[in-house]
């Protein structure tokens, strides 16, 4: 039986994951939306990545979690890896593009760059509080313009004058989208304006004083779009390179850190019929009055964090 790794990639908007084998090709992929229930997403996730895998020929002896709700995946996945997105996406890209010196990652509800040298993460930034920049921003534009957000980079590339969209916020930015549709601007020109103020706004506030070299890799949903693809390659002069797998770079990078992990655990699938539930306890034995996570599996206590000292300290 050869060894395979899993790695989950668990997002506000969405969660990805990948089973790989020990030269890193993937066996079983699945990219699906987190629909604010990360303990939902992760089930179904796994449910659909047990139907694509070989367990003839293989069997997963490390989990690897990244993402926002990485440590409560981890919990009920068991995994024997937990990394923050920034170390997961600098493997991921690090190992098909060992030459890459920035690294572009816009997901569906943050933004990031991280800048590589000789291979290791050197500097990186991530967006705080403006969603301009991001997936769900061109999402609820698509809504507003009547179109799937999976045309945006398509019919972008049809405008020959991109309008110029406000990218400062996003609020700025919608009200000027609305003022456009109004002065009867054309869909295409304004979708192509809209792939740029992506692009101008990412640039301006996570790429702001951050020196851009090449090799330049973006990935993350975004970078199926075909229209911020190329807004980003005009902006910045230089080629762009999207991997076929980039929007699963995180999964794909915290999966390679499992199996570079010494730690071994064989994963159940039958964790997708298991329950779990999670509870808040607030502590109040101290001043921090610390909000405390507590994870259980089928009833029984199974995680817990949040305590800040050992007087919020909740026993398995």
């Amino acid at each position: 039986m050869r060894e395979a790794y899993l790695g989950i990639d668990i997002g506000s908007i969405s969660t990805k994951g990948v089973i790989i084998n020990q030269k890193n090709q993937i066996l079983a992929k699945e990219y699906l939306w987190t629909e604010g229930d990360p303990i939902g997403a992760a089930k179904r996730l796994i449910a659909s990545l047990e139907k694509q895998f070989d367990k003839e020929n293989y069997e997963i002896v490390a989990t690897g979690t990244t993402g926002s709700a990485r440590k409560l995946v981890g919990s009920i996945t068991g995994a024997t890896v937990v990394k923050n997105e920034i170390t997961a996406h600098a493997v991921g890209t690090t190992t098909f593009y060992p030459e890459v010196r920035t690294i572009l990652e816009i997901g569906g509800q943050d933004s990031k760059i991280i800048l590589v040298e000789n291979g290791i993460a050197v500097d990186y930034a991530m967006n705080t509080l403006c969603a301009a920049g991001t997936g769900s921003f061109l999402s609820s534009q698509a809504k507003r313009l009547g179109v799937e957000v999976e045309d945006l980079g398509r019919i972008a590339l049809q405008s020959e004058h991109p309008t110029q969209i406000a990218a400062r916020c996003t609020v700025f930015a919608e009200s000027d989208l609305v003022h456009k549709i109004q002065m009867g601007y054309t869909k295409e020109d304004i979708i192509a304006g809209l792939c740029r103020a992506v692009v101008q706004n990412y640039l301006n506030n996570v790429g702001k004083g951050k020196k851009i070299l090449q090799p330049v890799v973006f990935q993350g949903g975004v970078s199926k779009n075909q229209g911020v693809v190329a807004a980003f390659e005009k902006e910045l002069k230089c080629k762009v390179q999207v991997d076929e797998n980039g929007h699963l770079m995180g999964a794909i990078g915290v999966a390679i850190l499992a199996a570079q992990g010494k730690k071994r655990k064989k994963f159940d699938f039958a964790v997708e019929d298991t329950e779990f539930r999670t509870r808040e306890v607030c502590c109040g034995k101290c001043p921090n009055n610390c909000e405390i996570v507590c994870v259980y599996r089928d009833g029984e206590l199974i995680d817990a964090w949040g305590n800040r000292c050992e007087k919020g300290e909740i026993s398995k």
